[in-house]
């Protein structure tokens, strides 16, 4: 199916691919924040990935004994893949799961996902991959202006400016920043590999390398006073937020720009949101309430993705490129 342009139309499975990765990515805020408040954080990043990339590792050998024939990956192209895993899987739960051992897990629902396609818009507008706009500038500064309130909101849960939850809150922040990077990052290196292979390859580097900050902390947990619910959430964070959540983005982010599949994000904030007030009883302040509706309108604007939509039908047909997962 074609627009009006003559493009092919991005299919409606990249969509719910990337629905569903939201679903995932929005129950991992309060399933993430009950593991690290039993194990130190750097602990819990390496058991969500390293359970993720084993359930990858066999997903993949058991389909690839079925295709023998498959293509092989080049050095070059694992190198890539491992990359993008220190960005997507290293440096985003590096952040991700130290914020969550300082601040509530509803602030990480917010931030993470409302900022990310800002963050993104933002990196490509500067590295001119795409067309700055009034609308895209004013938000760009609603954006900021959003932030700046949701993190003034901190004062009013008793914290202060240098309080746990600030500081959990700016490395939420961090972790947006990687995120952007990985979705932007993803798009151009992993051209014409397989969504399984990548995200198996980049899942794997990513958590061999978070084994270095957790293998200080390793001996500081408390095994047996781990509970069975902790552990529940480590099987789940690694069979759903991570094995299948990773995969499907993949196959999302192989049809549409690193701008759409980020507006997705705006989903998870619903979910996280939602879990986070059911099973932890978290809240937060009128002004962090504010500052998330005005980081959302910032975002809308920011993406933009009616726009640019409306710039894709004017402009001429191009040729199609082969992105990731195209190639068989």
């Amino acid at each position: 199916m074609r627009n009006e342009a003559g493009r092919p139309d991005a299919p409606a499975d990249a969509y719910l691919s990337l629905l569903a990765t939201m679903v995932f990515f929005g129950s991992a805020f309060a399933s993430s924040k009950v593991v690290v408040e039993q194990v130190p954080h750097q602990v819990a990043a390496l058991l969500r990935f390293g359970g993720g990339a084993l359930i990858l590792v066999l997903i993949s050998i058991a389909l690839g004994a079925r295709r023998p024939d498959g293509p092989r990956l080049t050095w070059r192209q694992v190198v890539r893949c491992g990359f993008v895993g220190l960005l997507g899987v290293f440096a985003y739960n590096l952040f991700f799961f130290w914020a969550l051992s300082l601040a509530p897990s509803i602030d990480g629902s917010i931030i993470v996902p409302v900022l990310s396609p800002v963050l993104t818009t933002a990196a490509l507008i500067i590295t001119g991959a795409e067309r700055t706009t009034m609308s895209r500038g004013v938000g760009l500064l609603l954006g900021l202006l959003g932030a700046a309130a949701f993190f003034l909101g901190v004062r009013g849960t008793g914290g202060e400016f240098g309080g746990s939850r600030l500081l959990g809150d700016v490395l939420f922040l961090l972790g947006a920043a990687a995120w952007a990077a990985y979705s932007i990052v993803s798009k151009k290196v992993l051209v014409g590999m397989e969504p399984l292979r990548a995200t198996t390859i980049a899942t794997a580097v990513g958590a061999i390398a978070l084994i270095i900050p957790a293998a200080p902390a390793l001996p500081s947990a408390e095994w047996t006073a781990v509970s069975g619910t902790a552990w529940a959430n480590v099987v789940y964070l690694a069979v759903g937020p991570t094995a299948l959540a990773y995969l499907l983005y993949y196959r999302g982010l192989a049809k549409v720009s690193p701008s759409t599949a980020t507006v997705m994000m705006f989903a998870v904030p619903v979910f996280g949101i939602a879990c986070s007030v059911l099973f932890l009883g978290e809240s937060f302040t009128a002004w962090q309430i504010v500052g998330s509706l005005v980081m959302l309108a910032g975002a809308l604007l920011a993406v933009n993705p009616w726009s640019r939509s409306r710039q894709l039908a004017a402009a001429p047909p191009a040729r199609p490129a082969q992105t990731l997962g195209s190639a068989r």
